[in-house]
């Protein structure tokens, strides 16, 4: 089985190369090639190229030193490239990855390798888990993915539809800001503080947007958290004459969808029933803050964003807490609490995907964050993301 390796020498703090060479090829001597990221895509390019070298009776072996991004990158370059050769019209291929967190965030392998302590991502032992499966060879993940497709208006006759897949999150809202500003706090703030940076410069901010969800396939409806039974249950909103899709009315202060991972950073555990529920198909984990929600929140001023900040905080603390988040209530006063029966101020969704149709006037309701990578929605357009089942012998594997 061929074996390549790559590593993504600006991921994180740049110390793919230096932890490979160091910690990674001392373990595994059967590698085809070895190859160092020049340009964005570039890894891409390299895994269609091995790929197109390898046997269709073989599997492709990739051990991916980088980031999410740097998988996001390998994922999209291959769904939307035509294969040449002996591979261009043979079934889809599987690929199997070794995963090596150089990245910032790591969420997809902090997911599969959930750490017990901060420290512990530092911890050499620690990021060569997935290094250690693969020489064990015993335990593969299939990767679900999320295609999340942005059409333009529907009078524009010249533009097309673009397609993006995601092995981690699709977001808007609060989280695609965080992740567009922070870009910018790169160079002056390389490690993950940056990510509270460029929230704490947009939480007081609300999105304006239609949201729809759609059912589970299996299932034929959608699913929302229950605290106090610690189940997914029909959501109320249900409706049997719509095809049971669920319409969600804004604005929105938090929406974010996750595959494969429970968690976004080390410790930010955004998702947690990912893993304490998990799903038995492919489906979207979503979380969804709607200010008016609260008891106390009638009319949408700028007043009213202010004192809601307080809410967003406390909720962005929980996450932390393990995500505990997912049991927050509102109390009469519209204040945060743990006790009660009062509204939930997180609404935990599991669906087969959604539909995302921004208000014109909103421009940060546009963004969209997909794996880290930030698209904007044209006016008039919309985002409709789904939850991809991989096919049987083919899609990403990761040893875990």
């Amino acid at each position: 089985m061929p074996t390549i390796a790559i590593y993504n020498s600006i991921s994180g703090s740049g110390t793919g190369q230096t932890f490979f060479e160091s910690h990674v090829l001392p373990f595994i001597s059967q590698i085809s090639s070895i190859h160092s990221t020049s340009h964005p895509g570039h890894a891409g390019e390299l895994v269609l190229d091995a790929l197109e070298q390898t046997p269709i009776s073989e599997k492709l072996t990739v051990i991916l030193c980088s980031g999410d991004g740097t998988l996001h990158e390998i994922i999209n370059h291959l769904s939307s490239s035509k294969h040449k050769g002996t591979r261009a019209d043979a079934p889809p291929p599987e690929i199997r990855l070794v995963l090596v967190p150089c990245g910032t965030a790591n969420a997809l392998y902090s997911s599969l390798f959930p750490p017990k302590h901060p420290k512990d991502i530092e911890t050499v032992e620690y990021k060569l888990q997935s290094v250690k499966s693969y020489l064990k060879g015993t335990h593969l993940v299939p990767l679900t993915l999320a295609i999340t497709t942005l059409s333009p208006p529907p009078n524009d006759k010249k533009s097309r539809p673009k397609a993006i897949a995601s092995s981690v999150v699709v977001s808007t809202s609060l989280h695609a800001l965080i992740l567009h500003t922070s870009e910018s706090l790169r160079p002056s703030i390389p490690d993950l503080s940056r990510f509270k940076v460029a929230a704490a410069q947009s939480i007081h901010k609300w999105y304006s947007s239609q949201l729809k969800l759609f059912p589970i396939a299996s299932l034929g409806y959608v699913q929302i958290y229950d605290p106090s039974t610690n189940s997914f249950v029909p959501h109320p909103d249900d409706d049997p004459d719509l095809d049971s899709i669920v319409d969600v009315a804004g604005p929105f202060a938090y929406f974010l969808s996750t595959v494969n991972v429970d968690r976004l950073e080390p410790m930010f555990r955004i998702t947690p029933l990912a893993k304490d529920i998990t799903p038995s198909e492919a489906t979207c984990d979503v979380m969804l803050i709607k200010p008016f929600s609260s008891p106390t929140v009638s009319m949408d001023t700028e007043e009213t964003r202010q004192a809601f900040v307080a809410t967003s905080t406390a909720v962005l603390q929980a996450v932390y807490q393990n995500g505990t988040h997912i049991n927050l209530r509102y109390n009469e006063n519209g204040e945060v609490t743990t006790e009660g029966d009062g509204p939930l101020i997180v609404e935990y969704v599991r669906c087969g995907g959604w539909e995302w149709i921004p208000d014109d006037i909103d421009d940060d309701a546009h963004l969209i964050c997909c794996d880290g990578a930030i698209s904007t929605i044209e006016k008039g357009g919309r985002a409709v993301c789904v939850a991809a089942t991989p096919q049987a012998n083919a899609g990403f594997l990761v040893h875990a």
